[in-house]
């Protein structure tokens, strides 16, 4: 019989995905962590006309140098980072700028810290670089929030790393300015390097975005077009970090991905340069969702924090996984809080990508389980 590696075995297939085996053709599906919106036309004529042009070739392997330059003006303009277009990669979607990272920045043993409740990407990646997840607690308490002194004291002499997420995926809590501010101080004054996902910060309702790596150069910064633009099938995102940590990602990149997909990155310079109104009307409904969901939740007494961003309710349930298996039988597909972290326990991850109608039916179904 094959031996598997350690490093394989010691990570789980995603709750999130085991769910979709137990729906129906009837279920209404509020696992789903996508956007159910299409790519916006302007894109979709970037891609057919790349097509048409034959864009079918390798291109280099950090992406087009256009796309770059584009990337690195809306860091600058949008997220005060400064970066230049050598400094970025453009990745197959998000989950390989962090497998990047993982493979290239962690040793076995080191520590990294993952918030909790958090994207359970988290904490495989880690474990598949070998090297030991610690998790935070982001507590209900603090509205879910990453607050800087419960970060303080998580550090160790063997912490290499902190996994950030804002807006965040299960919860929708954004960080505080101070705290991103604070963390920021963290990374340097302890010499560890933060790598910020924010793969959700266009989607976003009554808070203002900050990230990490304005004010720390500890960081890379992870974005992409899968959320704001519609694009998750297209796999296409970016990173950005120091020149030095751009050399030993671009290693890993090359020998795993080489690049990414050419048609995607035409149709990504277009979503950066084009406009935007496509995602101010997809968050404007995203936001009527979600006073639906959350409204909803709390009038059947699960308490339930207003999602600052993302598109995710996490109301606190007791018996969770009782609930889910209950809401799947009923018609209503969610997903496990134990799948984000032990914090998760007695929540449940409640999309409301899905229409406002059906939200409104998955609500009167859920009312009577």
């Amino acid at each position: 019989m094959v031996k598997f590696a350690n490093r394989v075995k010691s990570i789980e297939l995603s709750q999130i995905r085991k769910m979709f085996e137990i729906k129906n053709e009837k279920s209404i599906n509020l696992g789903i962590g996508e956007p159910d919106f299409n790519v916006p036309e302007n894109i979709k004529i970037a891609m057919k006309n790349a097509i048409d042009n034959n864009f079918s070739h390798y291109t280099p392997n950090k992406g087009f140098l256009d796309l770059r330059e584009e990337i690195a003006k809306k860091f600058q303009k949008e997220n005060n980072i400064k970066t230049n277009p050598e400094n970025i990669i453009v990745s197959s979607g998000a989950s390989e700028a962090l497998y990047l990272c993982s493979q290239s920045l962690f040793n076995k043993d080191d520590e990294v810290i993952i918030p909790n409740p958090g994207f359970l990407s988290y904490e495989a990646c880690v474990k598949l670089s070998e090297a030991k997840p610690i998790p935070i607690d982001c507590k209900i308490e603090n509205n879910f929030k990453l607050k800087a002194e419960d970060l303080e004291n998580k550090i160790s002499k063997n912490t290499k790393a902190l996994i950030l997420n804002s807006p965040s995926n299960p919860t929708g809590a954004i960080i505080d300015k101070e705290d991103i501010k604070a963390i920021a101080d963290l990374s340097i004054d302890y010499n560890f390097m933060v790598i910020s996902d924010e793969i959700y910060e266009k989607i976003i309702y009554e808070k203002k975005h900050y990230s990490v790596g304005e004010y720390s150069d500890n960081v890379i910064t992870i974005n992409g077009f899968s959320k704001t633009y519609a694009m998750t099938g297209h796999r296409i995102a970016y990173l950005t970090g120091n020149e030095d940590i751009i050399e030993e990602l671009l290693k890993v990149h090359q020998y795993c991905i080489a690049c990414a997909n050419s048609v995607a990155q035409k149709g990504a310079y277009e979503a950066l340069t084009g406009s935007q109104k496509s995602v101010f009307n997809m968050v404007k409904e995203f936001k009527r969702r979600r006073d639906l969901m959350i409204d909803s939740l709390n009038d059947m007494n699960y308490k339930c924090v207003k999602s600052e961003g993302a598109f995710y309710a996490f109301p606190k349930i007791e018996n969770s996984e009782d609930f889910v298996l209950k809401a799947a039988k009923a018609g209503v597909i969610t997903v496990p809080g134990i799948a984000f972290g032990s914090l998760g326990n007695d929540h449940v991850r409640m999309s409301f990508a899905n229409s406002y109608e059906n939200i409104e039916k998955s609500m009167d179904i859920l009312r009577k389980i």
